[in-house]
């Protein structure tokens, strides 16, 4: 395991997106990285940790906040148990310890299962959301959306500060994060009402023709909510990375958020089974 250069992202980039499939929705998604990268490239690179076996990467690691590893690994390495218990050793006793306290790990690798058996405990509860995108196409209604390019990155960073309550997503931050790798897949979308005004926001990271997509983040601005606006830019999302060739639409919300959970719902994505962080013994 080790954290990679700031130029070497790229490849960690390009195996998170090769490793999404349909069949495991739930799991760390280029998309991921690129959200991060609005604190530059050197912030993504030092937060990541990768596990590398005879030159292949393996398995993949985001840390998230003070204490959270966000992780996946390789589709042919979700059964190996000698990877599993080499992540446990350094989680445990090596080099993640004793910093991190929480893993995000997909339901059915066998680093889940050794996390389960080593004592760690279920933590924080998420609701996974999936909207398909192989058969209907999806038609946006109720806003009209534009794909945020330099005149309309002010009034799009405006929206998400006021939704989330954050002064830290500033017009500066948004052009960190364009261009980093992740984004040559992404579009950040900005709603408008009637009147003009923009009042929600989302940014999509498509992983590839063929392959899931993912919403990080989606919000809508503190004076317009309760209209349907949240309902109108997931769908729009939807649309969008229905036209970037992805096959399905998924974002995952803290179960504790009800609005959340039903704002993407009557966007017609349906919930998955909750998944759960594991906690570190104590």
């Amino acid at each position: 395991m080790r954290t990679p250069a700031a130029g070497s992202v790229d490849e960690v980039v390009a195996a998170l997106g090769s490793w999404q499939r349909d069949d495991a929705l739930v799991q760390l998604h280029p998309g991921d990285l690129g959200w991060a990268w609005r604190h530059g490239e050197a912030a993504v690179a030092e937060s990541l940790r990768v596990w590398w076996d005879d030159g292949v990467i393996v398995a993949v690691g985001l840390i998230d906040g003070p204490s959270v590893l966000r992780m996946t690994v390789a589709p042919d390495r979700w059964s190996d148990d000698g990877l599993a218990r080499r992540v446990l050793s350094d989680l445990d006793g090596g080099a993640l310890a004793p910093r991190l306290g929480s893993v995000e790990i997909p339901t059915g690798t066998a680093v889940h299962a050794v996390l389960r058996s080593a004592g760690w405990t279920a933590g924080e509860a998420w609701t996974p959301l999936a909207r398909d995108l192989t058969t209907t196409a999806v038609e946006p209604t109720g806003l009209q959306v534009h794909v945020v390019g330099p005149d309309e990155v002010e009034d799009f960073t405006a929206v998400h500060r006021s939704a989330w309550g954050s002064e830290t997503f500033t017009d500066d931050v948004w052009e960190v994060m364009s261009h980093g790798a992740p984004f040559r897949n992404g579009r950040c979308l900005l709603g408008r009402n009637a009147a003009g005004r923009a009042v929600a926001g989302v940014t999509i990271w498509s992983a590839g023709d063929g392959q899931p997509g993912l919403l990080e983040p989606m919000g809508v601005h503190a004076e317009h909510r309760g209209l349907g606006h949240g309902r109108a830019i997931c769908v729009a999302a939807a649309a969008a990375l229905q036209e970037l060739g992805a096959s399905t639409a998924w974002v995952c919300t803290p179960s504790s958020l009800h609005s959340a959970v039903a704002t993407y719902r009557s966007a017609g994505f349906i919930p998955l089974p909750e998944r759960l962080d594991w906690v570190r013994a104590r």
